[in-house]
């Protein structure tokens, strides 16, 4: 039996897409038409909607799918959450980890939708300053909790491959909310997120 792949595009926009990106290899001084190149349009059709599949994902609805009321109020950490995410300025990768914490007012949610909520906005064209405050709002504002606090720290290719080319530098963001504007559970959160404990 032959190996057959099965995804779903929304075909209206990998034709178009397919359609431009053979117009760009050709403008760029290529050959669409030669075999290493012949499916590269569709190819990177279907990798682009699948790199920006946040825009039609909802991080509360997500967050919600397990939305559990428990009485604790102690800090929760979810750290070096892996994320992938795409450069609206140059449209080239940045990648890193993301350390997530919030301390409950009630309610808990399933550790691994922390998780999903990174790729939520992850998954769109981005400025890391943005995805680091998009994902702190998120779970503000569906549990509700006591505090939240977020850190990136990434590295970008459009710093890496072009313009200033520097191969070590790290960008680190950050986002705190509620409790954690306090100087005290801010340091216990960085204390945390920075020593190996396992």
């Amino acid at each position: 039996m032959a190996y057959k792949k099965t995804e779903i595009y929304d075909e209206q926009s990998t034709t178009g897409l397919m359609k431009n990106y053979e117009d760009i290899l050709g403008l760029l001084g290529e050959d669409p038409e030669r075999e290493g190149l012949k499916k590269t349009p569709e190819r990177l059709a279907k990798a682009m909607q699948y790199l920006t599949q946040g825009y039609q994902m909802d991080a509360n609805a997500i967050i919600n799918s397990a939305k559990f009321h428990e009485e604790v109020s102690e800090m929760v950490i979810v750290k070096d959450i892996e994320l992938y995410s795409m450069c609206e300025h140059h449209m080239l990768p940045f990648f890193g980890k993301a350390h997530i914490a919030y301390i409950p007012n009630g309610w808990i949610t399933g550790l691994s939708k922390m998780a999903r909520v990174v790729d939520v906005y992850a998954r769109r064209l981005q400025v890391q300053e943005r995805l680091t405050v998009q994902i702190m709002n998120a779970i503000r504002d569906t549990l509700n909790p006591l505090g939240v606090a977020v850190v990136i720290e990434a590295k970008h290719l459009c710093m890496m491959m072009r313009g200033v080319q520097k191969q070590n530098s790290v960008t680190t963001t950050s986002a705190f909310d509620g409790e954690f504007q306090k100087n005290s559970t801010r340091s216990e959160f960085l204390k945390l997120i920075s020593t190996d404990l396992h």
